[in-house]
C-alpha cells in the first residue's frame, strides 16, 4: 500500500521526526495535536475547552490534507492534564463529532510538553471503499 506523510505548520516535525498525520491505503493516523495556531503559538491559554476546539480544528485540517474529513474519524484519544475539567474537553469533542460518535478515550496526564498546553488529542480515520 501507498504511504503519505502530511505535515503541519509546526516547526518541531522536522526536529523530533514526526508528521501531523500518515495515510497508508484507507487508514489514516493524525499524531497528537495541541492547540497550537499557525504560527505555533497555543491558543487559548488558561482555557481546555477552547484548546480542545483548536486541537480539534488542526485535526481537521490534517485530514482534508490526507482526502478525509471528521467524518472518517473512528478513533480519538484525548489527554488532558487535570482530569478534573475532563468536562471541557469533552464538550467540545461533542461539538465536532455529536453525529459522527467515533470510539473515544480520554485520560489525564501529568503534563505536555508547554506546561500552557492543556489538552491533546489524536484521531484515527479510515475512508470507505
Amino acid at each position: 500500500m501507498k504511504r503519505e506523510n502530511f505535515g503541519s505548520s509546526a516547526p518541531w516535525e522536522a526536529t523530533v521526526g514526526y508528521s501531523r498525520a500518515v495515510r497508508v491505503g484507507p487508514y489514516i493516523h493524525v499524531a497528537g495535536t495541541t492547540a497550537t495556531n499557525t504560527e505555533g503559538k497555543i491558543v487559548g491559554a488558561g482555557d481546555m475547552y477552547e484548546q480542545a476546539k483548536q486541537a480539534l480544528r488542526n485535526i481537521e485540517a490534517a485530514l482534508n490534507k490526507a482526502g478525509a474529513g471528521m467524518k472518517e474519524v473512528v478513533r480519538t484519544r484525548m489527554y488532558v492534564t487535570d482530569i478534573s475539567r475532563w468536562e471541557e474537553a469533552g464538550r467540545a469533542h461533542g461539538e465536532f463529532f455529536r453525529d459522527i460518535r467515533p470510539v473515544a478515550t480520554l485520560v489525564g496526564v501529568t503534563a505536555l510538553v508547554s506546561p500552557e498546553m492543556l489538552v491533546e488529542i489524536e484521531a484515527e480515520a479510515i475512508l470507505a471503499d
